[in-house]
Parts: C-alpha cells; sequence; structure tokens
C-alpha cells in the first residue's frame, strides 16, 4: 500500500511544554467523516524503571536529526497502513513522576491499520529517534541504555508475515 497523508494531516512536534490529550484527539478526528477510528498511546514518567525511587527524568534529542528521523518513521507507516492522520509529541528537558512524555495518535478508516500504525510509530521512536533520557532517583542519575525489550517490539515489523 503506497497511501500518502497530506503534510496539513501530520503532525510532529518535539517540546518542553505539555500537551492535551483532547486537543490532540480533536486533530485526529474533528472535520473527518471518514475516520472509523482513533488510536492514541500516552507515555507518562512513572516511579520505577531500571531503578525503583524514579523521581523524575531529563529528556535529551538531537534538533532536526530527530524530527527527521520522526517524519522518516511516519512515512515507513503510510507505506504500510491507510492512514488518515497522525500526531507525534515529544517532550524534552526535565519531567517529574506523573507528566505526560511522548503521544502517538492515529486515525485512520479501520480500527486495524490505526491500532498497528500507533504500534508501528511507538516502537521505532523508542528505538531509531535520537533521544538520550536520564533517570533522576533518590540515589542519584543514570542515563537509561537501550532495552532489549524495545528492540524486540522493533524487530516484530520485520519479520516475515
Amino acid at each position: 500500500m503506497s497511501n500518502k497523508t497530506p503534510t496539513e494531516n501530520i503532525k510532529i512536534s518535539i517540546q518542553k511544554s505539555d500537551f492535551s490529550i483532547e486537543k490532540e484527539n480533536n486533530f485526529l478526528s474533528n472535520q473527518a467523516p471518514e475516520t472509523g477510528a482513533v488510536v492514541t498511546f500516552t507515555g507518562r514518567v512513572r516511579e520505577f524503571s531500571e531503578q525503583p525511587d524514579v523521581t523524575g527524568l531529563f529528556l535529551e534529542h538531537y534538533p532536526g536529526m530527530t524530527e527527521k528521523s520522526l517524519k522518516r518513521i511516519i512515512e515507513q507507516a503510510q507505506q504500510r497502513w491507510d492512514i488518515q492522520r497522525i500526531s507525534v509529541i515529544h517532550r524534552i528537558g526535565s519531567l517529574a513522576v506523573e507528566d505526560q512524555i511522548v503521544f502517538v495518535g492515529v486515525s485512520s478508516a479501520h480500527r486495524e491499520a490505526a491500532f498497528e500504525a500507533a504500534r508501528y510509530i511507538m516502537d521505532y521512536l523508542k528505538t531509531e529517534a535520537p533521544f538520550w533520557k536520564k533517570e533522576i532517583t533518590r540515589s542519584g542519575e543514570h542515563w537509561v541504555e537501550a532495552r532489549e525489550k524495545d528492540q524486540t517490539a522493533r524487530a516484530r515489523w520485520s519479520a516475515p508475515d
């Protein structure tokens, strides 16, 4: 499938400020009578990860390169599924426990395409986009290494059907 979502229906943002899930849902679904499914994912800072006492995160990115990487991931998803609208937001800077980190939203005529495309985008975002994450804990700070489970999730997309 070589569907190309119009540029005005694609939203990519890397930002320090928080985002509104309601606003993103509206972008994905308003004035879109052909839309049968809207799937969203929101990632948040949790109080545990590599360490049990996480109090926050610090996220950095490579400006320019990160946006290009996200655009490429979206283009790959468009080649696989019939997508109507896409929103990808990733926050950077200092974040506290319970803060929102990332939003991935996809709308499509059918739920299967929306679910699959959203999962694909998130799996590739975790492994291909140049973001660096430092966990802040009560006992200190440390940079988070790439995780094998994220690589395994991404590998599923290149496995033969």
